[in-house]
């Protein structure tokens, strides 16, 4: 009976130290909680988020959704006016679980929410850099150079006055872009990031 009793227990510890650590290569998809854009950011600011998905190993949960991460921004550029696109960098630090047991993490990110703009994660410098905007800028000069072009043919109903019209408004559109910056790198509360472990995070 005492022997029976011993074997029982060690089959149901056997679940629990089965999973000590969290392998490398493991993902975890991330949720914040604050919100973080390029345009504020400075380096050491605080970043917060939660897991949006489980980490699992041999089939049992080992970090649930709901556990606590956090982080620091470890840089940040704003977007430039002429040149330059805004990134952002973020360190995770810590990863407590529902329990208030806390680990120390540093994941690297894999890929990020892009939100209504074009920022990805540049996975070798593991920053989340801005698309480019010429596009945007191409088309703002268009459109500016548009409506110049109507204004100057109406003006003087001809096509001499729509081409200086045309003209003007080219100008007004490139002085535009140059003044006007990109758009910055921006996490809201609720966007995701994908982040993968490049090393063993023990659990005990």
């Amino acid at each position: 009976m005492v022997r029976n009793r011993i074997v029982t227990f060690w089959i149901g510890l056997v679940p629990l130290l089965a999973a000590t650590e969290i392998p490398k290569g493991a993902h975890v998809l991330l949720r914040m909680t604050n919100s973080i854009s390029t345009r504020t950011a400075a380096q050491g600011d605080y970043v917060y988020l939660r897991t949006a998905s489980p980490i699992t190993v041999d089939g049992r949960i080992v970090v649930p959704v709901g556990s606590y991460v956090q982080g620091v921004v470890s840089y940040a550029k704003r977007s430039g006016r002429v040149a330059g696109k805004a990134e952002l960098g973020i360190r995770l630090e810590s990863l407590t679980l529902p329990g208030g047991r806390g680990l120390k993490f540093s994941p690297r990110l894999s890929s990020v929410d892009p939100g209504k703009s074009e920022q990805k994660v540049d996975s070798e410098e593991n920053l989340v850099k801005q698309g480019s905007g010429h596009g945007q800028d191409a088309e703002r000069i268009a459109i500016l150079a548009g409506g110049g072009a109507s204004i100057g043919g109406l003006t003087d109903r001809s096509w001499k006055g729509a081409g200086i019209g045309a003209g003007a408004g080219s100008v007004v559109g490139l002085a535009t872009v140059l003044a006007t910056r990109g758009k910055e790198v921006e996490l809201r509360p609720g966007a995701t990031l994908d982040v993968v472990f490049d090393r063993v995070v023990a659990l005990e």
